[in-house]
């Protein structure tokens, strides 16, 4: 049975969370100074904050520097600090937990005890105090609502790539060591050029502080790095980011803008989507960056179209997309976010990832599902049967060995001489072709496409010789021999070696 004394204690237990500010004790609200001279005891994050020395305690103190020291994981930190705060609550402490800052400003403890204490009908007092942003700001001289994003430098220090708008301007706090600075960095280079000129901001709203310019590569070498330091991304390029394209697209298709992409349609892009992608394996085969990042860019329009088309059409939207992209592909690897264990097998990544396809399949629909479904049919005609033989090779319907598949071809080959009609004769050579392809899968040949585009690279230089050939003597083709052709057609593959 629960005590008078007990229902008095449960009844007065209350946890005051209150801020300290960025440094200056000056900086310490009214509310917060009144709320630390009534406290029975103050426990404090981190006595490492400038102004827990001028604080107005004079009841007991407790820091939690000790529990950070002897713990390498922040969680196990978070989860000690939490439960001890809980328990003296529940105590009926008039205690106070002081953090540096603002309570609801990178605060992850305060966060789980928030959520700890809504659970236990525990009541929470929050005292605010001014955060790490406003003298951060003061120092950069810009305004937090010109789209300035916060994050926790930890976090994105974490991830591979940085969920950042680069067309925005970014502060990154808890930049405490050079081994954070050293982590951000190489997130961050895969965004922003490495020399992109970056500030480090060292104890703002302090009398030390200090504002240190430097490109984003040399972070890390800077000897001012300690707890109090914020890292400040300017940005990039106002049309840099994702956003930005999707607002001219959805601009060119408003009423505002342009009567020719408003008047665009799924099935009229269709012979833009494929010129673009044909353009881009074009770029790629010249091995050039500069024609290659244009052509990218090109592709993607067409990706950004037919989004905003489907968005305005009410049928799904670019989050929709991405979501999905992304769902689908972290449930088709699931050696990286699962426990599936494929030991550095390629192969077996390939063959998880056919066999997630046809659950996948399977699970949409009661109708049959071919193991071929999936590979587009208004592929290249070549791609497709590469596709279609790799895939059924899968489950064993393949030659044992490549010399059976070159036995293959000599049979297909004697079956078009054999064939008693042109037309008999063009779908034997259409077989021979499949055959070869398969030949080609044999030997190592990923993309038959890329194969013949350069085969028809070399035949265009070698003519292009023979014509040139031809034009320095004031002849025209048609009047040469096939012997002196073919003589300068040898001339030019004879260039080659």
């Amino acid at each position: 049975m629960v005590s008078k004394k007990d229902c008095a204690i449960a009844n007065s237990a209350k946890l005051t969370i209150l801020g300290l500010g960025p440094g200056s004790v000056e900086h310490l609200t009214v509310r917060a100074w009144r709320a630390l001279q009534a406290a029975d005891t103050v426990y404090l994050r981190t006595n490492r904050h400038p102004a827990v020395a001028e604080l107005p305690i004079k009841a007991q103190t407790i820091s939690f520097d000790g529990i950070y020291e002897s713990h390498s994981r922040f969680e196990d930190v978070y989860d000690q600090i939490t439960a001890r705060l809980l328990s003296a609550a529940r105590r009926g402490e008039a205690l106070v937990y002081a953090v540096p800052g603002d309570p609801l400003v990178g605060e992850a403890t305060v966060t789980r005890l928030l959520s700890l204490a809504a659970q236990a009908d525990l009541p929470v007092e929050i005292i605010h105090g001014l955060s790490f942003i406003e003298p951060c700001l003061a120092q950069l001289g810009i305004d937090a609502l010109d789209g300035l994003q916060v994050l926790d430098a930890l976090e994105v220090a974490d991830a591979y790539h940085p969920a950042i708008n680069p067309a925005l301007p970014t502060l990154l706090a808890q930049v405490y060591s050079r081994g954070v600075a050293s982590n951000l960095k190489l997130t961050l280079m895969n965004q922003y050029p490495d020399s992109f000129p970056v500030k480090l901001l060292h104890a703002a709203g302090t009398d030390a502080a200090r504002l240190e310019a430097l490109p984003l590569y040399a972070i890390d070498r800077s000897p001012h790095i300690g707890v109090m330091t914020a890292l400040y991304l300017p940005p990039l390029d106002e049309l840099s980011s994702f956003e930005s394209i999707q607002n001219t697209i959805a601009h060119l298709r408003s009423p505002e803008g342009c009567p020719w992409d408003r008047e665009q349609t799924h099935q009229s892009l269709r012979p833009f989507l494929i010129e673009e992608a044909y353009e881009m394996l074009a770029a790629l085969d010249t091995a050039d960056p500069a024609a290659l990042c244009e052509e990218m860019g090109d592709l993607l329009l067409q990706i950004v179209l037919h989004a905003q088309i489907a968005t305005d059409d009410g049928e799904f939207q670019m989050v929709d997309v991405l979501r999905q992209l992304n769902q689908k592909l972290i449930r088709r690897h699931p050696h990286i976010y699962a426990d599936t264990d494929v030991a550095g097998d390629s192969d077996q990544v390939t063959r998880n990832w056919e066999a997630i396809k046809r659950a996948e399949k399977a699970a949409s629909a009661d109708t049959f599902h071919s193991i071929l479904d999936g590979i587009p049919k208004m592929a290249p005609a070549l791609l497709v049967a590469h596709r279609y033989s790799a895939r059924v090779s899968k489950i064993g319907f393949d030659w044992e060995a490549a010399q059976d598949v070159m036995e293959k071809a000599r049979e297909e080959w004697d079956e078009i001489f054999a064939a008693e009609s042109d037309e008999e004769r063009a779908l034997e050579i259409g077989d021979l072709i499949f055959v070869l392809v398969n030949w080609l899968r044999w030997l190592g040949v990923d993309d038959p496409e890329s194969l013949m585009r350069s085969v028809n690279a070399k035949f265009y230089k070698r003519f292009s010789y023979v014509e040139a050939q031809a034009l320095a003597r004031g002849v025209a083709l048609s009047d040469m021999s096939l012997d002196q052709l073919e003589a300068w057609w040898q001339q030019a593959k004879q260039q080659e070696t």
